[in-house]
């Protein structure tokens, strides 16, 4: 046995972070199932540059610290003519299990091939078991032709004159020519633009899809149907031009958590937080959660040490306790992408993120608020 590939009893921040044959995990932007006793890691395989040329990676693990190479649970495909076809952009894979139907199905935002950045739909895919191999139904822009919750008579009326806005490209990120840009209008007949995403389970079965949207000047959350493969028609708009990425839902005592991030392409930037009483809202913003410093990179709370938020995961039979996962973004070579773990700590009515470059699960035996 390699000593990068002996057993592992904590988390090491922005390590490399081997799997079972000794390899570094390839699951990025990724999000944790946990099934019948055991989490299922699901990720971007990364080779270089943003474009899938393999597909969506899955691992294996009991105790999180260690996990086994499960392969590619959604594979691209070799036909040109696929929506999936190798070339595609595939990010932000999430994972849920259905428990009426018993299919597990996949959400991921997706750009076809040779559309660029300009695309912005969500692909599903469905499974039998966890590791797959996970179908391809189709890609969606959510929502099309219904109105938010939440829309005001002024949007509504302001319809026609937003579908000018069709065909133009804009960047997704903040910008004083963008500002108060009508995209909700432009997108209503064709279904609403879909970026960073993730998937939340309530507690009555109910799953939502959470993810940036109109050029992300703002986040959705819409409900899927039963089955979870469709959108029901009811949804809401948060954060209205105020520019956020990298969702990540949780719910603690009854409330709604998020983590997000600012709009900077690769480039770190200062972590969001968010709380709610009801997942439709109101949502209130907290600021940055992230506390402590980075000695090695450098990079501390302002900067997200680094890092963008991607998941946050409930450990099982740890009651309120959360795991925070950050992907390590290195575009110059993607596959070498690190990930930090952090554990979530309450303070009242908030949270923090303080940085650990080694920890375990026994910080979870501590009062954590």
């Amino acid at each position: 046995m390699t000593s990068s590939s002996l057993p592992r009893t904590g988390f090491y921040s922005d390590q490399p972070w081997p799997d079972d044959k000794g390899v570094h995990i390839n699951a990025h932007g990724g999000g944790i199932l946990f099934h019948d006793g055991v989490y299922y890691w699901f990720g971007e395989h990364k080779i270089s540059g943003d474009e899938a040329e393999v597909g969506v990676h899955v691992y294996a693990s009991s105790d999180l610290y260690n996990w086994k190479d499960e392969g590619i649970a959604l594979a691209v495909s070799e036909d040109p003519q696929s929506e999936i076809a190798k070339g595609c952009i595939i990010e932000r894979p999430k994972v849920i299990h259905n428990a009426r139907t018993g299919k597990f199905v996949m959400w991921f935002h997706l750009e076809r091939k040779g559309k660029g950045r300009k695309d912005g739909v969500s692909g599903v895919a469905v499974a039998d078991a966890p590791t797959g191999p996970y179908v391809y139904q189709r890609a969606v822009r959510p929502d099309a032709g219904v109105w938010p919750l939440n829309v005001t008579e002024q949007q509504k009326a302001g319809l026609e004159e937003a579908q000018k806005l069709l065909g133009t490209a804009f960047w997704g990120s903040p910008h004083p020519d963008r500002a108060k840009m009508d995209f909700l209008g432009r997108d209503f007949h064709g279904g609403q633009m879909a970026k960073d995403m993730t998937l939340f389970v309530d507690d009555d079965g109910a799953a939502y899809h959470v993810f940036s949207s109109e050029e992300n000047s703002a986040l959705h959350i819409s409900k899927l149907s039963d089955d979870y493969l469709s959108h029901s028609g009811q949804w809401v708009r948060i954060f209205e031009y105020l520019w956020h990425e990298a969702p990540a839902l949780f719910k603690r005592d009854g409330r709604y958590w998020m983590l997000s991030s600012h709009c900077t392409g690769w480039n770190p930037n200062t972590a969001r937080s968010a709380v709610a009483d009801s997942i439709w809202g109101p949502w209130t913003e907290l600021g940055n959660p992230c506390v402590g410093a980075t000695p090695k990179q450098k990079l501390g709370p302002a900067l997200t040490f680094g890092g963008q938020s991607t998941h946050v995961l409930p450990v099982q039979g740890r009651p309120g306790a959360f795991i925070a996962m950050l992907d390590v973004w290195r575009p110059e070579d993607h596959i070498k992408g690190g990930y930090i773990w952090l554990p979530v700590k309450f303070e009242k009515d908030r949270y923090t993120l303080e940085w650990r470059g080694c920890w375990d699960l026994t910080v979870f035996d501590r009062p954590t608020s």
